[in-house]
């Protein structure tokens, strides 16, 4: 039990039954598979095309949504609530590494000489809204996208515009948002570039999608292969950096930033080890974890 705790993250959906069926590869639309991670009760094969790792045959939709809408649901809104603290400073060092201040600047500067609301931000799989009302008390416009019970809680405990349904359910109005942010959500969905078609068609002309996700070309994934902490049931995909440049890319996104952190997980070294660790593999590019900021670009 104490090896588990060390390679897997605190929280996921029990492995179970599910309906599943055989797509295309979401990346390249490919339809040839090689075997990839072979994980305690599913596993993970490899697109032979363009190397996306992903589970497939895929659980349905319909059994994914359950996930997180049924007792599970409330587990991972106990799990959320207790890290709220943690999750939120490792995304306020996300942005600072990601420049996201000039951002903010640039933009709360351009509202003010045209006269116009604030920035407007959409956080999807925005969890209790920690990180939405850390922004609404810097000025933004804040909506968050959460189909869990935190949405719940931050709907009642923090006041937010929460939606409760998934992104291409709301309806949103076209170029509509200056920012969108998704952290650690593309992995879990059954459509990723739905769901980047989608962000594209929401955000206003040069507005910026900040994605976060498991970097499966990292050391800790090279290290420990199947046992890696981010091969998990409900992470449908693991992407690497390339290849989430290139999904970005085939929806109409220009990364303008690539940021990755994380050498070793907290107790697989001593703290000699692991902070010299972690600098190499973010200088590397090799972090656990990968985040890319990327541009509309129109036409």
């Amino acid at each position: 039990m104490a090896e588990e705790k060390v390679f897997k993250p605190c929280w996921s959906t029990p492995v179970r039954t599910e309906d599943t069926c055989m797509i295309p590869c979401t990346l390249c639309n490919g339809a040839v598979f090689k075997p990839g991670l072979n994980c305690e009760g599913f596993n993970y094969v490899r697109c032979t095309h363009c190397g996306l790792v992903q589970i497939n045959p895929q659980p349905v939709k319909a059994d994914v949504m359950q996930r997180y809408g049924d007792g599970s649901g409330k587990d991972y809104f106990s799990y959320e609530l207790q890290n709220e603290a943690p999750f939120l400073q490792l995304q306020i060092l996300a942005f600072q590494d990601s420049n996201f201040d000039a951002l903010e600047k640039d933009l709360f500067r351009l509202s003010k000489e045209k006269n116009t609301e604030p920035p407007h931000i959409l956080d999807i799989g925005c969890a209790t809204g920690a990180l939405l009302a850390r922004l609404r008390g810097r000025g933004w416009r804040v909506t968050g996208v959460e189909i869990s019970p935190s949405a719940e809680y931050a709907q009642k405990e923090r006041g937010l515009d929460i939606k409760t349904v998934p992104l291409e359910e709301n309806h949103f109005p076209s170029s509509h948002f200056d920012v969108i942010h998704a952290s650690h959500l593309i992995e879990h969905l059954n459509d990723p570039r739905s769901f980047l078609n989608e962000v594209y068609r929401i955000l206003k002309p040069d507005g910026r999608i900040f994605i976060t996700t498991p970097n499966i070309a990292g050391f800790q994934a090279r290290l420990f292969g199947s046992r890696w902490r981010s091969a998990i049931f409900d992470h449908l995909y693991l992407f690497s950096v390339r290849t989430l440049k290139e999904i970005l890319a085939g929806s109409g996104f220009a990364a303008e930033g690539v940021y990755t952190w994380g050498g070793l997980g907290a107790g697989l070294a001593p703290s000699w080890l692991k902070k010299p660790a972690d600098r190499l593999a973010k200088r590397l590019g090799l972090g656990d974890v990968v985040l890319i900021k990327a541009k509309k670009k129109e036409g």
